[in-house]
């Protein structure tokens, strides 16, 4: 059965937007309460994150989740009301607490009356990170510049295997990508207290990367059948180049988030939203390269093509994909 994705891009052009729009709704959102797009973690804005779970071994200590109640009163006597508070786990018996700066007789002090309050903590559960705040910008800084770049070389990179507008159109994609991975994240941010850090930019690295890969296989297919036949409409030379790549595109799709999604399902806490963020992107990625990329790509061609309409350059002529 062939797709026909010329055909019906004004389907998909309308669920990229719906999903756009929710996850820019979100950001604002999150913008008026984190003053940023996405709930910011510990690796940006600096300060001490304790992380403590009840020590189980000890008879009656853990017979129901963690009261917030208790923790928020506990902090306001340290003078730290304002510090950020999340239950982990299903059974909610680990408790982190993001505050300000905290120097060691402070964590000290701090876990000290929190176990009075809540009861034992597990020693070897106790986590305690230490970021400054100028270090947090520098990470955020660096994060933000290597997308930059990334950027610039895709583009720079597919100008010259191909032409402009083709580059130009792939970065419509990946920018696709990256505004549905963080609208969903922010969701994320606002309902389950998902915090972004320095994982999360390699994580939108890492699916820059991916898609624009699946993008070029398209594009090259595209260039492939239009040497082959000069004269056929656009339309059609892209619908025929994603359907003889379309079994490729969603094996290797399928292949690799199947295995990130082990990662989300038995992995450490660390890594399980770094994983939902390379499966979030991944699928998004797959999705813009066959219903975005060649769509617009075609979009733009067949409309240089019309009458009184400045002529599509001729092709380059085609060579065999990397």
């Amino acid at each position: 059965m062939k797709l026909k994705v010329i055909q019906q891009r004004g389907l998909w052009w309308v669920i990229s937007g719906i999903l756009i729009l929710i996850g820019i709704g979100s950001m604002v959102l999150s913008w008026q309460q984190f003053q940023a797009p996405i709930r910011p973690g510990l690796d940006f804005v600096g300060g001490t994150r304790l992380q403590v779970s009840l020590d189980c071994s000890v008879p009656d200590n853990c017979d129901g989740p963690i009261d917030l109640t208790e923790v928020r009163q506990v902090l306001e006597s340290q003078n730290l009301g304002s510090s950020s508070l999340q239950l982990l786990g299903d059974d909610r018996q680990t408790l982190s607490v993001r505050a300000g700066d905290l120097d060691v007789g402070q964590r000290s002090q701090l876990q000290q009356a929190l176990e009075a309050q809540l009861g034992q903590f597990d020693p070897a559960a106790i986590q305690i990170d230490t970021v400054g705040p100028v270090l947090g910008q520098q990470l955020f800084t660096s994060g933000l510049l290597a997308l930059i770049v990334a950027f610039a070389g895709i583009t720079v990179y597919l100008s010259v295997r191909f032409q402009l507008d083709y580059a130009l159109l792939a970065l419509v994609a990946l920018l696709h990508d990256l505004l549905v991975t963080l609208g969903i994240f922010s969701i994320l941010g606002l309902t389950v207290g998902f915090e972004a850090n320095s994982l999360f930019i390699v994580a939108l690295l890492t699916i820059v990367g991916f898609s624009v890969n699946d993008t070029v296989v398209i594009y090259d297919r595209i260039r492939e059948n239009l040497s082959r036949t000069p004269d056929r409409e656009m339309n059609d030379v892209v619908d025929d180049a994603v359907n003889q790549t379309l079994a490729r595109s969603i094996n290797t799709t399928l292949t690799t988030t199947l295995t990130l999604a082990s990662i989300v399902l038995f992995g450490g806490e660390s890594l399980k939203f770094f994983a939902l963020a390379l499966i979030v992107g991944f699928i998004a990625g797959a999705y813009s390269s066959i219903f975005i990329a060649s769509t617009l790509l075609a979009w733009w061609r067949s409309r240089a093509d019309r009458p009184g309409s400045p002529a599509a350059s001729d092709p380059p002529d085609s060579s065999e994909p990397v």
